[in-house]
């Protein structure tokens, strides 16, 4: 049986991995430390169903603990998943250091254990926000211009940067992969779909910053659950940065629209000046996640939001 650990395993992206993972037959370890950047009650939700399953375990405990990991974890994996981090853009600019300990410090901590237990894959969740206000678009993994306007993004830069020196110097296989605005049942309570059908729904004003003219690549966490499956099985190189995305675009005011005509609420909106830390477009070139991992996102923003509204009614 093949065996994963996934960091950050109780949120978003992790608690759906460790799901799919599971279904294929995997055993899952899932480490997290159920931060209170939003309600411990959501994280626990998230992973009610699973933490039953028999070949699921999960310890809580802060990645950047060596200790306490070194004495939980003895056995071997096949591949470690990291995918926590401090998150929000916002949230690095009030508080960059702590954005750095976190995504810099508990990165390398989670390479030097991958390295010690000699887990030969290393699959690191990286962002589109390295990319910062890169002009040049759709984004291309291989352009060297990065213009990063957040600490977050700049932890995503150096968490990459890392992943290519410990697979240089250690053959740890490093697979770096660039989420563009996942979405979905589950997402964060702080990012925009979730907090905009939120509002919709309880008949209260949504806050759109600058002219609604900013563009999303939003990307469905199907795919991105998909895209991530099958990095696992990657063994070409040691290390690459490989953008998951839709590989399209959709503008501010185009979403609300989009969550208009899925739920049927006419939304009340309250304008507001763009924020710092904030890039006019994020646009994912996809064509090497589809040359070297064959990923196809299947997922179109109207049919990811119709099971998103689902989602919200029943919660």
């Amino acid at each position: 049986m093949r065996s994963c650990l996934i960091t950050g395993g109780a949120g978003f992206i992790g608690s759906h991995l460790a799901s799919f993972l599971l279904a294929q037959g995997w055993h899952v370890a899932i480490i997290d430390n159920f931060d209170s950047f939003y309600p411990r009650v959501i994280k626990e939700r998230n992973i009610q169903a699973i933490v039953r399953h028999p070949n699921c375990s999960i310890f809580e405990a802060d990645i950047r603990d060596v200790a306490a990991l070194r004495d939980h974890y003895k056995g071997k994996f096949n591949v470690l998943i990291h995918l926590a981090a401090k998150a929000g853009v916002r949230e690095s600019i009030i508080d960059p250091v702590g954005t750095q300990n976190v995504n810099v410090i508990g990165t390398q901590t989670m390479l030097e254990l991958a390295k010690e237990w000699g887990i030969p894959t290393f699959i690191f969740a990286s962002s589109s926000s390295v990319y910062g206000v890169n002009p040049r678009i759709p984004w291309c993994e291989d352009d060297p211009i990065l213009l990063p306007i957040s600490p977050y993004s700049a932890s995503k830069i150096s968490g990459e940067l890392l992943g290519q020196v410990y697979s240089r110097l250690y053959g740890i296989r490093f697979i770096a992969l660039r989420f563009f605005t996942v979405y979905g049942p589950r997402q964060r309570p702080d990012l925009a779909i979730h907090k905009f059908a939120r509002l919709m729904k309880d008949g209260r004003p949504i806050p759109l910053f600058g002219d609604g003219q900013t563009r999303r690549d939003y990307t469905s966490i199907e795919d991105i659950v998909a895209g991530i499956a099958v990095a696992l099985d990657y063994e070409s190189t040691g290390y690459e940065a490989i953008n998951l995305g839709s590989g399209r675009t959709a503008s501010l005011v185009d979403l609300v629209s989009s969550l208009e005509r899925v739920s049927g609420i006419k939304a009340k909106i309250e304008w507001r000046p763009l924020q710092p830390g904030d890039v006019f477009q994020t646009y994912a070139n996809i064509e090497k996640a589809r040359c070297l991992l064959g990923y196809t996102p299947k997922i179109s923003l109207d049919s990811g939001l119709e099971q998103f509204w689902r989602w919200i009614q029943n919660g």
